[in-house]
């Protein structure tokens, strides 16, 4: 069985062999890039990579930038490594399509639980695991969605999202319950990264995202309207 594939990116060459030991330890296969540019040079020659560790701060091609150009043709898990800890620096990340967001120094150890809890979310699934719910269509396996049978294009975590919200129809759940729950990790940032994802989803199912409702105070309820 062919390895998992993991692209590493970040300038400082330390880092990577940090980064790459402990992955390498738990059976990953990783490729490293010291900046943005060589990094999609390898994404693109390289088809079955499985998710993006990438650094913000980087020369000749920044973070935001590799993030971009991923996000124009592929919707693989990213991880963001980055020594900024303000909240827009963040919420920035979570707008381009970032999936989990984790602030220099962090324990490596953690890095690859978060690594393999991304991958078994985007790699789990069964052959009927497809849900449906005006006019919606979740397919988890195939992780598509269509909207009255057009497929519209979903980052992973709006996907992820969604799929929780149409698991939980009719179900007042609070932020904290989001977050815990989508990101599947404790999570100790602003909950407001959750209203960042909500607007992004509406927006991008159109009609269908006023089945989202918001609930003042506490978060958010899926339901279909009549």
């Amino acid at each position: 069985m062919d390895k998992i594939k993991i692209l590493v990116v970040d300038d400082e060459a330390r880092m990577r062999k940090l980064v790459r030991d402990f992955l390498e330890r738990e059976g990953f296969q990783v490729l490293e890039a010291g900046d943005g540019a060589e990094a999609m040079d390898l994404f693109y020659e390289e088809k079955e990579i499985s998710l993006v560790i990438l650094d913000v701060m980087m020369p000749k091609m920044d973070g935001w930038q590799t993030l971009r150009e991923i996000r124009q043709s592929s919707q693989v898990p990213v991880i963001m490594l980055t020594a900024r800890s303000e909240e827009r620096d963040e919420l920035q990340g979570f707008k381009l399509g970032v999936d989990e967001y984790i602030s220099k120094p962090f324990s490596p150890k953690i890095l690859v639980a978060r690594v393999e809890a991304l991958l078994r979310r985007t790699q789990k699934g069964g052959p009927s695991d497809v849900l449906s719910a005006g006019g919606i269509t979740v397919d988890k396996t195939a992780h598509l969605v269509k909207i009255d049978g057009k497929e519209i294009e979903l980052s992973y975590k709006e996907f992820e999202l969604l799929t929780y919200f149409v698991e939980n129809q009719g179900i007042a759940l609070s932020r904290e319950k989001i977050l815990n729950s989508v990101w599947n990790y404790d999570y100790f940032g602003d909950a407001r990264t959750i209203d960042t994802h909500v607007k992004k989803l509406r927006s991008k199912m159109g009609d269908k995202g006023s089945y989202i409702k918001t609930i003042w105070g506490m978060g958010y309820k899926f339901e279909v309207d009549a």
